[in-house]
């Protein structure tokens, strides 16, 4: 067994080395990444990216985020590209092959096949002599001096190289796109993700979410309307427009002073002017709103009418944090 300073040494040594791996990348951005770039801005297909081995593990996750960046995008495998899937290649595709050694059976047999289909080849290898990168059309060069491994041998700062040159195209792609947040909701409709980018109040707000009372309604009426709601606040309402808002913390205080309240009536303890909110803003905007006031609700207006109270927890219910 190591010891706890051999062990973190090992990890530190790791970590190093791929971060060396990934520095020198820089020196692979140049002409030919530009070219490339321009080819697949201007295709008229998909991207089809090819692997075997961890190759193809990075490959799928490339094509994972090409296509949640706006750029359709299908993995291949190698192997079974030649053995039957090299009908997922169109006319207008544009092949990219990951390789570290480029000369793997499988994309050595592949290759010939997908260049006299017309399609264009985008080489990722770590090997700028290799038959990858002498036949395909661009060769983006991902060699690193050493593996991760203290053997030298199973892929970890090859393939970190690849990942990263791969987010680097992806990146580049969607920043020449003018891709937007709201590009980038489309494709994210599940998860934090998309409850952040799509979920609006309106769709959270329903028939509880709007504690109302007058001006002339007396402090039980105000404490009766805000324990119903479950809220922890009511409007006040005044011929049909917002006057206030009062709140369980304007109520503690209000006890704290000891005056009697019995005859007090709702417009005397309200809150004018408080913090609103349109109906159609993304419930995470308002969450984010809350947080900057340190409060715990808003009231949701649509134009000038009143629509409703949201409450913080509500927000937080809905999964958006």
């Amino acid at each position: 067994m190591k010891s706890s300073t051999e062990i973190k040494n090992i990890a530190k040594e790791t970590v190093a080395l791929e971060a060396e791996a990934i520095k020198k990348l820089e020196n692979s951005i140049n002409d030919d990444f530009v070219k490339v770039i321009e080819l697949i801005l201007n295709a008229k297909g998909r991207l089809i990216v090819a692997g075997i081995g961890k190759s193809a593990n990075i490959a799928n996750k490339m094509v994972a985020t090409f296509n949640s960046t706006g750029q359709p995008a299908v993995f291949l495998h190698a192997a079974d590209a030649i053995h039957g899937d090299l009908g997922n290649i169109l006319n207008d595709d544009v092949v990219i092959c990951v390789s570290k050694s480029g000369n793997t059976p499988e994309i050595k047999a592949l290759l010939p096949f997908i260049k006299n289909m017309g399609n264009s080849v985008i080489a990722l290898t770590g090997n700028m002599e290799s038959f990858l990168a002498k036949e395909a059309d661009f060769t983006l060069d991902v060699s690193v001096e050493k593996e991760a491994c203290p053997n030298n041998l199973a892929p970890t700062s090859s393939t970190t190289a690849q990942l990263v040159m791969g987010d680097a195209l992806a990146v580049t792609l969607l920043a020449c796109k003018n891709f937007t947040d709201k590009d980038f909701a489309r494709f994210h409709p599940g998860g934090t993700l998309g409850k952040r980018l799509f979920l609006k109040l309106s769709d959270i707000l329903h028939e509880n979410s709007s504690p109302q009372v007058s001006g002339e309604a007396t402090i039980n009426e105000v404490i009766m309307e805000i324990s119903k709601k479950r809220l922890g606040a009511t409007a006040v309402i005044e011929n049909e427009k917002l006057k206030g808002i009062i709140t369980d913390g304007d109520l503690r205080r209000m006890l704290e002073k000891g005056d009697s309240f019995t005859s007090l009536i709702a417009s005397d303890i309200m809150c004018v002017n408080p913090k609103s909110i349109e109906i159609n803003t993304l419930a995470y905007d308002a969450l984010q709103l809350m947080e900057k006031y340190n409060i715990s609700q808003l009231v949701v207006m649509d134009g000038d009418q009143y629509k409703g109270i949201v409450h913080i927890h509500e927000i937080i219910k809905e999964g958006v944090v």
